[in-house]
């Protein structure tokens, strides 16, 4: 596999990355980890299994589209005649069979840039928040608008399109396949396993800031892209204003005028619910446990989604951008028990 290489991104991983790292080593591919400020022993472990390391110096504010372009860098530094890239995250493994699947794909489909497939949580029953991750990961298989943070690409099409935006903190492959798709490359989701990911997340604090990401990507992507044909993020833009600022502000103000009728808004949250719920039911094939639970949620995130919102626009109009959002803290590493919960 001359023709591939790896970049893996990380930080604070812990046994995460040894996982990771186990999952791709020893196949004779060009390998680079980018570590982003670690505190625990992320480089040290990667060193010692024999993995070129990239430390992202602080002259910069990290982001993971920037970890990804200087990884690149240092692969194709490497190994020049790479054809192929996985991108991988720390906290990911790969699934057996899976580079040999894209790999082919990619070949067979001379035209597309960027291949996927289905990545699974590694602890999915543990909390209610891993269930909700391994939910959204569940996507249509065929022809996609983006894939997410692991993906196999062609490297002439990520050179065409110089590679990530190193500015942006979140979604920073919907902006880029955004861009690919403009110059007539396709994004393919095949089905097959890609990757097992352990988001170890075990607090409403973490989904809650997880959340907050989210309205800020939705907010940046829809003020870069918005007004293009795509209409990037406008539409999941305006329902976290709607249903996470203007609904419930309206339901509040008008309140003491309308004798309390007002709040009859809030009644729209009911109206939602069902709604979101068919959708996952019916048009993306899921059980009915699975469409009420993630509706819930999907209900739910619209407040700390506008978070994000005004979060992105106080930024843009002080000057001061936003830093990566964090939700996680980090693992131990040399833990066999990490990113589980202790029955």
């Amino acid at each position: 596999m001359n023709e591939l290489g790896i970049v893996i991104i990380g930080r604070n991983e812990g046994e995460r990355l040894h996982r990771c790292l186990n999952s791709v080593i020893g196949r004779g591919l060009t390998l680079v980890y980018v570590d982003s400020g670690s505190t625990d022993e992320s480089i040290k472990l990667a060193r010692n299994l024999g993995v070129e390391v990239d430390e992202l110096d602080f002259s910069r504010p990290f982001s993971a589209a920037r970890a990804r372009n200087e990884g690149f860098e240092r692969l194709r530094q490497i190994n020049p005649e790479i054809r192929f890239v996985q991108f991988l995250d720390g906290d990911c493994e790969v699934a057996d069979g899976w580079l040999d699947r894209a790999i082919r794909t990619l070949e067979d489909h001379l035209d597309v840039a960027v291949v996927c497939g289905r990545r699974r949580e590694r602890f999915p029953e543990q909390t209610v928040y891993n269930r909700l991750a391994d939910l959204e990961w569940d996507t249509a298989v065929g022809e996609a608008k983006a894939c997410g943070g692991d993906a196999m690409m062609r490297v002439s099409a990520f050179q065409a399109v110089e590679g990530f935006d190193p500015t942006i903190i979140a979604a920073e492959d919907d902006e880029l396949c955004l861009r690919m798709r403009r110059r007539g490359w396709k994004i393919l989701r095949i089905d097959a396993e890609m990757a097992l990911h352990d988001i170890a997340m075990t607090r409403f604090q973490q989904w809650w800031k997880r959340s907050v990401r989210t309205g800020h990507a939705y907010a940046e992507g829809s003020a870069m892209h918005g007004r293009a044909p795509e209409r990037h993020f406008v539409r999941q833009t305006q329902s976290a204003v709607f249903w996470g600022i203007l609904i419930p502000l309206a339901a509040v103000l008008f309140a003491w005028p309308t004798w309390g009728l007002s709040l009859g808004l809030l009644a729209g949250y009911l109206l939602l619910y069902p709604r979101t719920r068919r959708y996952y039911a019916v048009q993306r094939g899921w059980s009915l446990p699975d469409a009420r639970l993630y509706a819930v949620w999907i209900v739910l995130a619209k407040f700390p989604q506008a978070v994000g919102f005004v979060r992105y626009w106080l930024g843009k109009l002080t000057g001061k951008r936003s830093l990566v959002i964090e939700y996680r803290g980090a693992v131990p590493s040399g833990d066999p028990a990490a990113g589980r919960i202790t029955p």
